[in-house]
């Protein structure tokens, strides 16, 4: 299975790298579970921009909107735990879905992080502004 394509998934530089175990073990990937990827990617990806497509709305809206993708990392987060729980326990043997759900969490979980880079650096940003 080709991964290449995940490289076009800003952030997952992980997926990609030299390790020739984890090259191995994500060549495994079906196509289901790229889709999945692409899917957790495509649904973070419009949740952050949906924060940016409200110029014109009111801060409020603005927060709400954050913490809704606040809220999306954290139930992602805590799949991933869950997952990787199940599997230690020899409850899952599918290794596959531990690598998808982990990889959905650690998604949205950079993508929340440059959300927040960005966030202060607009504020220190306006707090260096001159009166």
């Amino acid at each position: 299975m080709d991964i290449s394509g995940l490289n076009s998934i800003v952030g997952l530089t992980g997926l990609t790298g030299t390790s020739s175990t984890q090259n191995s073990a994500l060549s495994h990937l079906s196509e289901e579970d790229i889709t999945s990827i692409y899917s957790a990617y495509n649904d973070t990806l419009s949740s952050i921009s949906g924060i940016s497509d409200e110029v014109s709305g009111d801060f409020s809206s603005i927060l709400d909107s954050m913490m809704t993708s606040l809220n999306e990392t954290n139930t992602l987060q805590n799949q991933a735990e869950a997952a990787a729980i199940e599997f230690a326990l020899g409850e899952s043997t599918n290794t596959h879905d531990l690598l998808i759900a982990q990889t959905k969490a650690n998604t949205a979980l950079q993508y929340t992080v440059a959300v927040r880079d960005k966030l202060i650096e607009a504020y220190q940003q306006i707090m260096q502004m001159q009166i």
